[in-house]
């Protein structure tokens, strides 16, 4: 069975665990930043958005797409996260960035994240694939260095580098006006 099919073989539970996951980032992030970090959530996720993050008394927001995967599936398992970012929904920008974390189903806690700007995503993955999707592929193991390896964050981690990264489009922004 190929990449693509096992991750299409997906369990009827599959979207309840994604969007507890991006719910896990969310509040862990407000709780760890001490409430400095906000996040709204979509209605609609036809944009690729789940998630936009903005800092109390701030005006730039950052735009997440989630890509969660639990510790109970196979590549997580083998201390790989594999997820696939479909092209028709993916439209790299300065203020969008691809979150891909890695879920302990049994504490209920983020393991592993790599939190990646839309356009080095867009840069350094490789043309879709025949349906559609370009493939993430990272190593979890502390030791790798794969080409993932400067956006991978442990969870204490990643609600510092959202900061950071709001932190930038707003440098961004002031310079734009």
């Amino acid at each position: 069975m190929s990449d693509d099919e096992d991750y299409l073989e997906k369990s009827p539970a599959a979207a309840r665990m994604g969007k507890a996951a991006e719910y896990l980032v969310a509040a862990s992030s407000i709780l760890a930043t001490g409430g400095e970090l906000n996040v709204s959530t979509s209605l609609v996720d036809d944009e690729g958005v789940d998630l936009v993050f903005h800092r109390r008394g701030s005006s730039a927001t950052l735009a997440v797409q989630v890509k969660a995967r639990m510790s109970t599936g196979t590549q997580v398992r083998q201390g790989r996260l594999m997820a696939f970012v479909r092209s028709q929904t993916f439209q790299p920008r300065a203020d969008l960035d691809v979150l891909f974390v890695a879920v302990d189903v049994e504490r209920g806690a983020i393991m592993t994240a790599w939190l990646i700007p839309s356009t080095a995503f867009g840069e350094m993955v490789a043309e879709p694939n025949s349906k559609g999707r370009y493939r993430f592929s990272a190593s979890m193991k502390p030791e790798s260095r794969d080409r993932w390896t400067p956006f991978r964050l442990t969870a204490a981690e990643l609600p510092r580098r959202i900061l950071a990264r709001l932190d930038e489009l707003e440098r961004a922004g002031a310079s734009g006006r």
